[in-house]
């Protein structure tokens, strides 16, 4: 069983002292986000490998050594400002804090999101490349891979359209976005691809593969997975994974973010989170139907 700590919240960044307990004690209840009487229970001796998705990752260093299954950082690092990204930690922060993963993991085994990108008269082209360029010197040798995708069309970014103002990406966009791209992470020694997009930016230098593929998972636990059909999303293919989050419950409050819609949920939320509870959010109920989620 691969875990994704995780795609629905930033559980590193405000729930590192929950989940470092639940490792502890040996197991973790999930509500399913569509049937939230339904719980699964997972038992960290069935991990196989553990998947950190955050876009702070310094709660967690510290700790890092007391897991012994294998882990993959994915880390996002973009260049937006606190208009967008209202409460993520400086960004000079997040990449020391990369580096350091890097010491203690390996740089094989942290990825760096570049993620989501949109384009405004704030952000333009230019913005990006310089950006980019940025960080792909800031982390050389440090780093061999980089994702990248684009905005999608959420429930949240909808709302926010005010303050994202995005404008259209044009082929000629993708084109120079592409190359330039391409170019400066194969400057760098990283290899730069999309995340479950159709436009791959393949015929530009981008690697065609998946944020976890089912190559990479075997590699690194031996074992066969299939393909992830939780994401909901027909361009990807990651290995399957079982995600620990709850949606509405990360305080980073990005305007771009598919996991967040409900601003007044997530404060709510947020108060009912327990470091006791075997679960993110609340506590197990009388009538829960629990199932073990098996390998």
């Amino acid at each position: 069983m691969i875990l994704n700590v995780s795609g629905r919240t930033d559980i590193v960044a405000f729930y590192t002292p929950w989940f470092m307990r639940r490792y502890h004690v040996g197991l973790v209840d999930v509500r399913n986000p569509i049937y939230p009487k339904l719980v699964s229970r997972i038992f960290f001796n069935d991990v196989d490998l553990i998947v950190f998705c955050t876009k702070n990752p310094h709660p967690i260093l510290p700790y890092l050594k007391e897991i012994k299954e294998p882990i993959l950082f994915h880390v996002t690092l973009t260049p937006y400002k606190q208009e967008i990204e209202p409460n993520v930690i400086n960004k000079k922060q997040i990449i020391e804090d990369i580096k350091m993963l890097s010491e203690i993991l390996g740089r094989e085994q942290v990825y760096v999101r570049y993620d989501p990108i949109f384009l405004s008269d704030k952000y333009p082209l230019e913005y990006h490349i310089k950006a980019f360029t940025k960080i792909c010197e800031e982390l050389d040798g440090y780093v061999s891979h980089i994702i990248i995708s684009f905005l999608d069309d959420y429930k949240n970014v909808r709302k926010n359209m005010n303050v994202l103002r995005i404008k259209n990406f044009t082929n000629e966009d993708f084109k120079i976005l592409g190359l330039a791209f391409s170019k400066i992470a194969s400057k760098h020694d990283m290899s730069v691809q999309t995340c479950s997009e159709y436009n791959t930016l393949e015929e530009y230098g981008f690697v065609v593969s998946d944020c976890v593929s089912r190559e990479l998972a075997k590699k690194i636990t031996g074992k066969n997975y299939s393909v992830w059909k939780g994401r909901n999303n027909k361009y990807c293919g990651c290995a399957s994974m079982v995600d620990i989050g709850s949606y509405n419950t990360c305080s980073h409050y990005c305007k771009y973010c598919y996991a967040n819609y409900d601003e007044d949920k997530i404060k709510e939320n947020i108060k009912n989170h327990h470091l006791d509870s075997t679960m993110l959010i609340g506590y197990l109920e009388s009538d829960d139907e629990i199932k073990i989620r098996k390998k």
